[in-house]
């Protein structure tokens, strides 16, 4: 009984880890599953959260910069290390890392002006 506990605890949770945002409003399950299941919609839904993204960084204070970067690396490695990950959509996986590279590239720019 115990066991089955577990294992609904350790389902549960990997559920919500599934709409974990990664990327603006882009989750875990929108990089590694199967929705959206084409790479070229995937690339145009990371193509614009960039642009938002990047928008928004205008406002943000130096304070709010570094926390972004430190979102932005646990969003890199919850993608990153998900089990099984070498089984998951790669080319969606490396296309996120694509875009979250170019995301932390303009943080730390404007940090450093």
């Amino acid at each position: 009984m115990m066991k089955l506990n577990l294992y609904r605890q350790f389902y549960f949770l990997s559920l919500l880890e599934l709409d974990k945002k990664v990327f603006g409003n882009i989750t875990t399950k929108e990089i590694i599953g199967a929705d959206p299941p084409a790479f070229p919609e995937t690339r145009e839904n990371l193509e614009k959260e960039l642009t938002i993204l990047l928008i928004e960084l205008e406002t943000k204070t130096n304070d709010l910069l570094k926390k972004s970067l430190e979102e932005q690396e646990i969003a890199k490695n919850h993608i990153n290390s998900r089990p099984g990950a070498m089984a998951l959509a790669q080319n969606k996986i490396q296309l996120f890392n694509e875009y979250n590279e170019k995301y932390v590239q303009s943080i730390n720019k404007k940090l450093q002006s």
